[in-house]
């Protein structure tokens, strides 16, 4: 089925271009209907990748117009983006937008979002509910998005206001050079990963994010599993951060516990043989693997500039 796509009297249609709307949908049957509508209001694609859903949700959205990319089981919200996002680069799109199914984000606020990337300014847009006033954001996740962009920012080098945000514009450059390896919540913290890993700029744009019913998921579950993927995404994207900064923390404990074995004999003449061995075996576990941080980064950077001769 090919997706409808038209454009209500007064809307924009972003000029000449191309642009595909992609929304994971996993059980969403109540308000899927309402977010395609709304969506293709702005003459764009609605492409709907349901993700294992067992209601109603991908016969609604091909129902409003969206053309539906079904996944046989639940995969995670990572693997349909990459499902989605696969399915839209067949249009020869200029841009692709990716946004809930949940209606937390307004299409409305599309042509904002997409202006960076239309007019050559960003390669990837980050809709924020922190730029502007008036998001009533629960308390508990107000402080779970503070840690998670301190924690994203300082790992993959590039800073947002809003790390866990997913509604998001990219151009068609940096969908060309990301893949997602992520499959669930973690999906949005990676591209901050992808984008220093690929030289991708990055801008904000203030979202208006609306709570409409109580999270699905346990909001530490989905925490675990973002701060789980950061940790992930360190070690595959920046192995010299990662196993440097692990390795040196090792080598910190391992020297501390041989000044205290040097105290101990100085002052007692006595051998701590538990705390010598342990300082010695400390200190090569670190050294091992602030040279495992080096070799990976220095292998990583000779296959980037391999793969990018291709």
């Amino acid at each position: 089925m090919e997706a409808k796509s038209f454009t209500a009297p007064g809307l924009s249609m972003f000029g000449h271009s191309k642009v595909v709307v992609v929304i994971p949908a996993y059980n969403e049957e109540r308000l899927i209907g309402s977010v395609v509508l709304k969506t293709l209001l702005y003459a764009v694609t609605v492409i709907v990748v349901d993700d294992g859903s067992v209601d109603l949700t991908a016969e609604l959205a091909a129902r409003a117009g969206a053309e539906v990319v079904r996944l046989e089981e639940n995969q995670g919200k990572g693997a349909a983006l990459n499902a989605g996002v696969h399915k839209a680069l067949e249009y020869d799109p200029d841009a692709v937008v990716l946004i809930d199914a949940d209606g937390q984000h307004l299409p409305g606020e599309l042509p904002l979002l997409l202006a960076p990337v239309l007019e050559g300014r960003a390669d990837i847009v980050v809709g924020s509910r922190y730029i502007k006033k008036g998001n009533k954001v629960p308390f508990h996740r107000v402080l779970g998005h503070k840690f998670f962009n301190f924690l994203t920012g300082a790992a993959s080098g590039v800073n947002v206001s809003d790390s866990q945000c997913g509604y998001r514009a990219f151009s068609r450059r940096a969908l060309e050079e990301i893949n997602f390896s992520s499959k669930g919540f973690s999906v949005e913290s990676e591209m901050q990963f992808l984008a220093h890993d690929k030289n991708l700029v990055i801008e904000e744009v203030p979202v208006t994010i609306r709570y409409i019913d109580k999270p699905r998921h346990s909001v530490l579950k989905q925490g675990m599993d973002v701060l789980g993927g950061v940790i992930r995404f360190t070690g595959q994207y920046r192995p010299l951060l990662y196993f440097g900064i692990t390795g040196s923390l090792v080598m910190a404990v391992g020297i501390a516990i041989g000044i205290r074995f040097v105290r101990i004999f100085l002052s007692s003449s006595e051998l701590a043989l538990g705390s010598g061995l342990a300082s010695v075996l400390l200190s090569i576990l670190g050294l091992i693997l602030v040279t495992t941080g080096f070799t990976l980064h220095s292998v990583r950077g000779l296959l980037t500039e391999i793969l990018d001769k291709r």
